[in-house]
Protein backbone atom coordinates (compact mmCIF):
# COMPACT_ATOMS: atom_id res chain seq x y z
CA UNK A 1 0.00 0.00 0.00
CA UNK A 2 1.43 3.35 -1.04
CA UNK A 3 1.70 6.16 1.43
CA UNK A 4 1.37 9.74 0.30
CA UNK A 5 3.52 12.47 1.81
CA UNK A 6 1.66 15.21 3.63
CA UNK A 7 1.06 18.15 1.34
CA UNK A 8 2.97 21.19 2.62
CA UNK A 9 0.99 24.18 3.80
CA UNK A 10 0.65 26.83 1.12
CA UNK A 11 1.63 30.21 2.57
CA UNK A 12 1.07 33.58 0.91
CA UNK A 13 3.43 36.19 2.34
CA UNK A 14 2.03 39.59 1.37
CA UNK A 15 4.15 42.73 1.67
CA UNK A 16 4.49 45.85 -0.46
CA UNK A 17 8.30 45.82 -0.21
CA UNK A 18 10.72 42.92 -0.57
CA UNK A 19 14.40 42.18 -0.02
CA UNK A 20 16.88 42.87 -1.62
CA UNK A 21 15.19 45.70 -3.54
CA UNK A 22 14.11 47.44 -0.35
CA UNK A 23 16.18 46.84 2.77
CA UNK A 24 14.60 47.23 6.15
CA UNK A 25 13.67 45.19 9.18
CA UNK A 26 10.47 43.70 7.81
CA UNK A 27 11.97 42.89 4.41
CA UNK A 28 14.99 41.19 6.01
CA UNK A 29 12.73 39.23 8.37
CA UNK A 30 10.50 37.89 5.59
CA UNK A 31 13.54 37.04 3.46
CA UNK A 32 15.21 35.11 6.26
CA UNK A 33 12.03 33.24 7.20
CA UNK A 34 11.08 32.40 3.62
CA UNK A 35 14.52 31.14 2.61
CA UNK A 36 14.71 28.93 5.69
CA UNK A 37 11.19 27.51 5.41
CA UNK A 38 10.50 27.15 1.69
CA UNK A 39 11.62 23.49 1.72
CA UNK A 40 8.97 22.68 4.36
CA UNK A 41 6.24 25.14 3.38
CA UNK A 42 4.95 26.10 -0.06
CA UNK A 43 5.78 29.80 0.26
CA UNK A 44 5.00 32.47 -2.32
CA UNK A 45 5.75 36.14 -1.71
CA UNK A 46 3.25 38.61 -3.22
CA UNK A 47 4.38 42.19 -3.66
CA UNK A 48 4.82 45.00 -6.17
CA UNK A 49 6.94 44.52 -9.30
CA UNK A 50 10.30 45.41 -7.75
CA UNK A 51 12.63 43.42 -10.02
CA UNK A 52 13.85 44.82 -13.36
CA UNK A 53 12.77 41.81 -15.44
CA UNK A 54 9.39 42.10 -17.15
CA UNK A 55 8.15 38.74 -15.91
CA UNK A 56 5.69 38.93 -13.05
CA UNK A 57 7.33 35.97 -11.32
CA UNK A 58 10.89 35.84 -10.01
CA UNK A 59 12.66 33.27 -7.85
CA UNK A 60 14.88 34.88 -5.20
CA UNK A 61 17.08 32.54 -3.15
CA UNK A 62 14.75 29.65 -3.93
CA UNK A 63 11.53 31.49 -3.03
CA UNK A 64 8.94 32.41 -5.64
CA UNK A 65 7.98 36.09 -5.74
CA UNK A 66 4.93 37.25 -7.69
CA UNK A 67 4.04 40.82 -8.59
CA UNK A 68 0.38 41.73 -8.12
CA UNK A 69 0.77 45.35 -9.24
CA UNK A 70 3.34 47.69 -10.82
CA UNK A 71 5.97 49.32 -8.63
CA UNK A 72 4.70 52.52 -7.01
CA UNK A 73 7.09 54.70 -4.95
CA UNK A 74 6.68 54.06 -1.24
CA UNK A 75 7.28 57.70 -0.28
CA UNK A 76 5.95 61.02 -1.46
CA UNK A 77 7.07 64.33 0.00
CA UNK A 78 9.04 62.60 2.74
CA UNK A 79 6.02 60.60 3.95
CA UNK A 80 4.55 57.22 3.15
CA UNK A 81 2.57 57.54 -0.07
CA UNK A 82 -1.21 57.30 0.28
CA UNK A 83 -1.45 56.51 -3.43
CA UNK A 84 0.90 53.53 -3.02
CA UNK A 85 -1.16 52.26 -0.09
CA UNK A 86 -4.38 52.48 -2.12
CA UNK A 87 -2.87 50.83 -5.22
CA UNK A 88 -1.42 47.95 -3.25
CA UNK A 89 -4.61 47.46 -1.22
CA UNK A 90 -6.67 47.21 -4.43
CA UNK A 91 -4.09 44.88 -5.98
CA UNK A 92 -4.53 42.51 -3.06
CA UNK A 93 -7.96 41.69 -4.46
CA UNK A 94 -6.07 39.52 -6.94
CA UNK A 95 -5.31 37.20 -4.06
CA UNK A 96 -8.87 35.88 -4.40
CA UNK A 97 -7.68 33.61 -7.23
CA UNK A 98 -4.29 32.66 -5.79
CA UNK A 99 -3.72 29.28 -4.10
CA UNK A 100 -3.00 29.47 -0.37
CA UNK A 101 -3.91 27.89 2.94
CA UNK A 102 -2.99 30.94 5.01
CA UNK A 103 -2.12 34.58 4.36
CA UNK A 104 0.65 36.17 6.42
CA UNK A 105 0.97 39.91 5.90
CA UNK A 106 2.71 42.79 7.63
CA UNK A 107 0.54 45.66 8.84
CA UNK A 108 2.21 48.46 6.82
CA UNK A 109 0.34 50.47 5.63
CA UNK A 110 -2.95 49.09 7.03
CA UNK A 111 -5.26 49.56 4.03
CA UNK A 112 -4.30 46.25 2.45
CA UNK A 113 -5.45 44.42 5.59
CA UNK A 114 -9.06 45.33 4.85
CA UNK A 115 -8.72 43.80 1.37
CA UNK A 116 -6.96 40.71 2.68
CA UNK A 117 -9.63 40.24 5.35
CA UNK A 118 -12.26 40.25 2.60
CA UNK A 119 -10.27 37.79 0.49
CA UNK A 120 -9.60 35.38 3.34
CA UNK A 121 -13.19 35.60 4.54
CA UNK A 122 -14.46 34.65 1.09
CA UNK A 123 -11.87 31.90 0.76
CA UNK A 124 -12.44 30.70 4.36
CA UNK A 125 -8.75 30.90 5.13
CA UNK A 126 -6.94 32.39 8.14
CA UNK A 127 -5.27 35.80 8.12
CA UNK A 128 -2.16 36.21 10.26
CA UNK A 129 -0.60 39.68 10.49
CA UNK A 130 2.79 40.75 11.80
CA UNK A 131 2.61 44.09 13.63
CA UNK A 132 5.91 45.89 14.11
CA UNK A 133 4.81 49.02 15.92
CA UNK A 134 1.71 50.92 17.00
CA UNK A 135 1.78 54.55 15.98
CA UNK A 136 -1.04 55.93 18.10
CA UNK A 137 -3.09 59.08 17.68
CA UNK A 138 -0.43 61.56 18.83
CA UNK A 139 2.15 60.28 16.40
CA UNK A 140 -0.33 60.16 13.51
CA UNK A 141 -1.39 63.75 14.18
CA UNK A 142 2.23 64.89 14.24
CA UNK A 143 2.90 62.98 11.03
CA UNK A 144 -0.15 64.03 9.01
CA UNK A 145 -1.83 66.88 10.87
CA UNK A 146 -4.77 66.83 13.27
CA UNK A 147 -7.71 65.73 11.09
CA UNK A 148 -5.84 63.40 8.69
CA UNK A 149 -3.95 62.00 11.67
CA UNK A 150 -7.16 61.15 13.53
CA UNK A 151 -8.55 59.44 10.43
CA UNK A 152 -5.33 57.43 10.06
CA UNK A 153 -5.46 56.42 13.72
CA UNK A 154 -9.06 55.29 13.31
CA UNK A 155 -7.96 53.15 10.32
CA UNK A 156 -5.08 51.66 12.31
CA UNK A 157 -7.36 50.79 15.22
CA UNK A 158 -9.90 49.15 12.92
CA UNK A 159 -7.12 47.23 11.17
CA UNK A 160 -6.01 45.78 14.52
CA UNK A 161 -9.31 43.91 14.75
CA UNK A 162 -9.08 42.25 11.33
CA UNK A 163 -6.56 39.38 11.74
CA UNK A 164 -7.26 35.94 13.15
CA UNK A 165 -3.94 36.19 14.94
CA UNK A 166 -1.33 38.92 15.36
CA UNK A 167 2.41 38.34 15.59
CA UNK A 168 4.64 41.00 17.08
CA UNK A 169 8.41 41.36 17.31
CA UNK A 170 8.54 42.90 20.78
CA UNK A 171 6.68 42.78 24.08
CA UNK A 172 6.24 46.55 23.97
CA UNK A 173 4.21 46.35 20.76
CA UNK A 174 2.20 43.47 22.22
CA UNK A 175 1.26 45.58 25.24
CA UNK A 176 0.12 48.50 23.08
CA UNK A 177 -1.98 46.22 20.90
CA UNK A 178 -3.60 44.52 23.88
CA UNK A 179 -4.55 47.93 25.22
CA UNK A 180 -6.62 48.39 22.06
CA UNK A 181 -8.03 44.91 21.31
CA UNK A 182 -7.93 43.26 24.72
CA UNK A 183 -8.08 39.46 24.52
CA UNK A 184 -10.35 39.36 21.46
CA UNK A 185 -7.41 38.47 19.20
CA UNK A 186 -4.37 36.41 20.23
CA UNK A 187 -1.12 38.32 20.12
CA UNK A 188 2.06 36.28 20.08
CA UNK A 189 5.63 37.54 20.33
CA UNK A 190 7.82 35.89 17.70
CA UNK A 191 11.11 37.69 18.03
CA UNK A 192 13.30 38.46 15.03
CA UNK A 193 16.76 36.96 14.81
CA UNK A 194 20.18 37.43 13.27
CA UNK A 195 22.53 35.25 11.26
CA UNK A 196 25.11 34.48 13.93
CA UNK A 197 27.02 32.13 11.63
CA UNK A 198 27.40 34.78 8.95
CA UNK A 199 28.51 37.34 11.53
CA UNK A 200 31.14 34.97 12.92
CA UNK A 201 32.55 34.39 9.44
CA UNK A 202 32.65 38.05 8.42
CA UNK A 203 35.90 39.97 8.68
CA UNK A 204 35.94 43.71 9.50
CA UNK A 205 35.93 46.13 6.58
CA UNK A 206 39.13 47.92 5.60
CA UNK A 207 39.91 51.12 7.46
CA UNK A 208 39.38 53.18 4.31
CA UNK A 209 35.85 51.83 3.89
CA UNK A 210 34.76 52.00 7.51
CA UNK A 211 34.40 54.77 10.10
CA UNK A 212 34.44 55.10 13.86
CA UNK A 213 30.71 55.87 13.94
CA UNK A 214 28.15 54.00 11.83
CA UNK A 215 24.45 54.40 11.10
CA UNK A 216 22.53 51.85 9.01
CA UNK A 217 18.87 52.31 8.15
CA UNK A 218 16.24 54.15 6.17
CA UNK A 219 16.84 57.90 5.97
CA UNK A 220 13.56 59.00 7.48
CA UNK A 221 12.90 61.89 9.86
CA UNK A 222 12.13 59.72 12.88
CA UNK A 223 15.44 57.88 12.50
CA UNK A 224 17.15 61.00 13.89
CA UNK A 225 20.22 61.12 11.64
CA UNK A 226 19.97 64.92 11.68
CA UNK A 227 20.56 64.78 15.45
CA UNK A 228 23.55 62.51 14.94
CA UNK A 229 25.14 64.91 12.44
CA UNK A 230 24.76 67.82 14.86
CA UNK A 231 26.09 65.66 17.70
CA UNK A 232 29.23 64.96 15.66
CA UNK A 233 30.18 68.64 15.96
CA UNK A 234 29.97 68.47 19.78
CA UNK A 235 31.94 65.33 20.52
CA UNK A 236 34.58 65.67 23.21
CA UNK A 237 37.03 62.99 22.19
CA UNK A 238 40.24 64.85 21.48
CA UNK A 239 40.37 63.36 18.00
CA UNK A 240 38.59 63.71 14.68
CA UNK A 241 35.83 61.12 14.49
CA UNK A 242 34.25 60.06 11.21
CA UNK A 243 30.67 59.00 10.52
CA UNK A 244 29.44 56.61 7.83
CA UNK A 245 25.72 56.73 7.00
CA UNK A 246 24.50 53.65 5.11
CA UNK A 247 21.00 53.79 3.66
CA UNK A 248 18.62 55.66 1.41
CA UNK A 249 15.36 57.48 1.85
CA UNK A 250 13.54 60.79 1.42
CA UNK A 251 15.75 62.64 3.95
CA UNK A 252 19.00 61.94 2.10
CA UNK A 253 19.30 65.31 0.32
CA UNK A 254 18.40 67.26 3.45
CA UNK A 255 21.02 65.38 5.45
CA UNK A 256 23.71 65.94 2.84
CA UNK A 257 22.90 69.66 2.85
CA UNK A 258 23.13 69.67 6.64
CA UNK A 259 26.58 68.06 6.48
CA UNK A 260 27.81 70.68 4.01
CA UNK A 261 26.39 73.55 6.09
CA UNK A 262 28.08 72.15 9.21
CA UNK A 263 31.48 71.92 7.53
CA UNK A 264 31.61 68.15 7.98
CA UNK A 265 32.17 67.13 4.35
CA UNK A 266 35.47 65.45 5.17
CA UNK A 267 34.08 63.55 8.17
CA UNK A 268 30.70 62.26 7.01
CA UNK A 269 30.14 59.86 4.11
CA UNK A 270 26.87 58.57 2.70
CA UNK A 271 26.50 55.19 1.03
CA UNK A 272 23.40 53.76 -0.59
CA UNK A 273 25.24 51.21 -2.74
CA UNK A 274 25.84 48.44 -0.19
CA UNK A 275 24.38 45.47 -2.05
CA UNK A 276 25.42 42.56 0.16
CA UNK A 277 24.39 42.11 3.76
CA UNK A 278 27.82 40.69 4.54
CA UNK A 279 29.29 44.10 3.64
CA UNK A 280 27.02 45.81 6.18
CA UNK A 281 28.17 43.34 8.83
CA UNK A 282 31.80 44.01 7.86
CA UNK A 283 31.24 47.74 8.39
CA UNK A 284 29.64 47.00 11.77
CA UNK A 285 32.59 44.85 12.79
CA UNK A 286 34.98 47.67 11.88
CA UNK A 287 33.03 50.47 13.61
CA UNK A 288 33.70 51.52 17.19
CA UNK A 289 30.15 52.73 17.84
CA UNK A 290 26.89 52.02 16.03
CA UNK A 291 24.43 54.89 16.55
CA UNK A 292 20.66 54.56 16.15
CA UNK A 293 19.21 57.96 17.18
CA UNK A 294 15.68 56.83 16.27
CA UNK A 295 12.60 57.73 18.30
CA UNK A 296 10.51 54.85 16.91
CA UNK A 297 11.61 51.26 16.39
CA UNK A 298 9.47 48.14 16.42
CA UNK A 299 12.45 46.03 17.47
CA UNK A 300 15.84 47.24 16.24
CA UNK A 301 17.36 44.37 14.26
CA UNK A 302 20.35 46.51 13.22
CA UNK A 303 21.10 47.14 16.90
CA UNK A 304 21.15 43.41 17.56
CA UNK A 305 23.49 42.81 14.62
CA UNK A 306 25.82 45.61 15.69
CA UNK A 307 26.08 44.21 19.22
CA UNK A 308 26.80 40.74 17.81
CA UNK A 309 29.50 42.32 15.64
CA UNK A 310 31.18 43.69 18.75
CA UNK A 311 30.38 47.37 18.32
CA UNK A 312 29.17 49.60 21.11
CA UNK A 313 25.64 50.87 20.48
CA UNK A 314 24.09 54.23 21.32
CA UNK A 315 20.34 54.69 20.93
CA UNK A 316 17.64 56.94 22.36
CA UNK A 317 15.59 56.32 25.48
CA UNK A 318 12.38 57.43 23.72
CA UNK A 319 9.41 55.29 24.88
CA UNK A 320 8.52 54.33 21.29
CA UNK A 321 12.01 52.97 20.65
CA UNK A 322 11.83 49.24 21.42
CA UNK A 323 15.56 48.87 20.70
CA UNK A 324 16.02 50.22 24.24
CA UNK A 325 15.41 46.73 25.63
CA UNK A 326 18.27 45.28 23.61
CA UNK A 327 20.74 48.04 24.40
CA UNK A 328 19.92 47.93 28.11
CA UNK A 329 20.98 44.26 28.23
CA UNK A 330 24.44 44.87 26.82
CA UNK A 331 27.56 46.05 28.61
CA UNK A 332 28.34 47.87 25.36
CA UNK A 333 24.97 49.64 25.29
CA UNK A 334 24.38 53.35 25.93
CA UNK A 335 21.08 55.22 26.16
CA UNK A 336 20.52 58.94 25.65
CA UNK A 337 17.64 61.36 25.45
CA UNK A 338 16.85 62.19 21.79
CA UNK A 339 18.69 65.52 21.92
CA UNK A 340 21.94 66.64 20.32
CA UNK A 341 23.79 67.22 23.58
CA UNK A 342 22.69 63.92 25.14
CA UNK A 343 23.67 61.96 22.02
CA UNK A 344 27.06 63.67 21.87
CA UNK A 345 27.73 62.86 25.52
CA UNK A 346 26.72 59.20 25.11
CA UNK A 347 28.80 58.75 21.95
CA UNK A 348 31.82 60.36 23.60
CA UNK A 349 31.44 58.04 26.58
CA UNK A 350 31.05 54.98 24.35
CA UNK A 351 34.16 55.85 22.34
CA UNK A 352 36.20 56.32 25.51
CA UNK A 353 34.93 53.16 27.22
CA UNK A 354 35.44 50.88 24.24
CA UNK A 355 38.89 52.11 23.21
CA UNK A 356 41.30 49.17 23.17
CA UNK A 357 38.72 46.77 24.62
CA UNK A 358 38.20 43.19 23.44
CA UNK A 359 34.87 42.61 21.70
CA UNK A 360 33.67 39.09 22.57
CA UNK A 361 30.12 38.06 21.71
CA UNK A 362 27.84 38.36 24.72
CA UNK A 363 26.19 35.06 25.62
CA UNK A 364 22.61 36.38 25.64
CA UNK A 365 22.80 37.18 21.93
CA UNK A 366 22.81 33.48 21.05
CA UNK A 367 19.08 33.27 21.84
CA UNK A 368 18.40 35.39 18.74
CA UNK A 369 19.08 32.67 16.19
CA UNK A 370 17.00 32.27 13.04
CA UNK A 371 16.51 28.52 13.50
CA UNK A 372 14.15 28.64 16.51
CA UNK A 373 12.49 31.82 15.21
CA UNK A 374 11.68 30.15 11.87
CA UNK A 375 10.34 27.05 13.62
CA UNK A 376 8.04 29.14 15.80
CA UNK A 377 6.81 31.15 12.81
CA UNK A 378 6.00 27.93 10.91
CA UNK A 379 4.25 26.52 13.97
CA UNK A 380 1.99 29.58 14.22
CA UNK A 381 0.98 29.30 10.56
CA UNK A 382 0.33 25.55 10.84
CA UNK A 383 -1.75 26.14 13.95
CA UNK A 384 -3.83 28.80 12.18
CA UNK A 385 -4.53 26.44 9.27
CA UNK A 386 -5.43 23.57 11.61
CA UNK A 387 -7.78 25.76 13.64
CA UNK A 388 -9.52 26.97 10.49
CA UNK A 389 -9.93 23.41 9.20
CA UNK A 390 -11.65 22.51 12.47
CA UNK A 391 -14.07 25.39 11.97
CA UNK A 392 -12.53 27.51 14.67
CA UNK A 393 -12.37 30.87 12.99
CA UNK A 394 -11.02 32.70 15.96
CA UNK A 395 -8.66 32.00 18.80
CA UNK A 396 -8.75 32.99 22.40
CA UNK A 397 -6.05 33.60 24.97
CA UNK A 398 -6.02 31.45 28.07
CA UNK A 399 -5.65 32.87 31.53
CA UNK A 400 -2.08 31.58 31.69
CA UNK A 401 -1.09 33.64 28.66
CA UNK A 402 -0.78 30.71 26.26
CA UNK A 403 -2.50 31.00 22.91
CA UNK A 404 -5.30 28.44 22.57
CA UNK A 405 -7.72 27.58 19.80
CA UNK A 406 -11.25 28.69 20.53
CA UNK A 407 -14.72 28.70 19.07
CA UNK A 408 -16.09 31.84 17.53
CA UNK A 409 -16.93 33.82 14.47
CA UNK A 410 -14.61 35.21 11.83
CA UNK A 411 -12.91 38.56 12.13
CA UNK A 412 -15.18 41.53 12.16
Amino acid sequence: MKTHPTKPISVALVSDAVYPYHRGGKETRYHQLATRLHHDLAITVYSMHWWPERQRTKVIDGVEHRAICPLVPLYSGGRRSLWEAIVFALACLRMITRPFDVVEADHVSHLQLFTLRLVTRLRRKPLVVTWYEVWGRDYWEGYLGRLPGRIAWWIERRAMRLPDEILVVSAGTADRLRAEVGNSIPIRVVQPAIDLGLIANTTPADVGEAAELLFVGRLLKHKGVHLLIDALTRLETGREVRLLVVGSGPERENLMSQVAASGLDGRVRFRSDVAEHREILALMRAADVFVLPSVREGFGIAVLEALACGAAVVTTSHPDNNAVHLVARSRRGYLAEPTVDALAAAISRALADQAGQNRPTEAWLTQYDWGPAAEEFASVLAGAVAARSRGRHRFREGTNGAVLAGQGQGAS
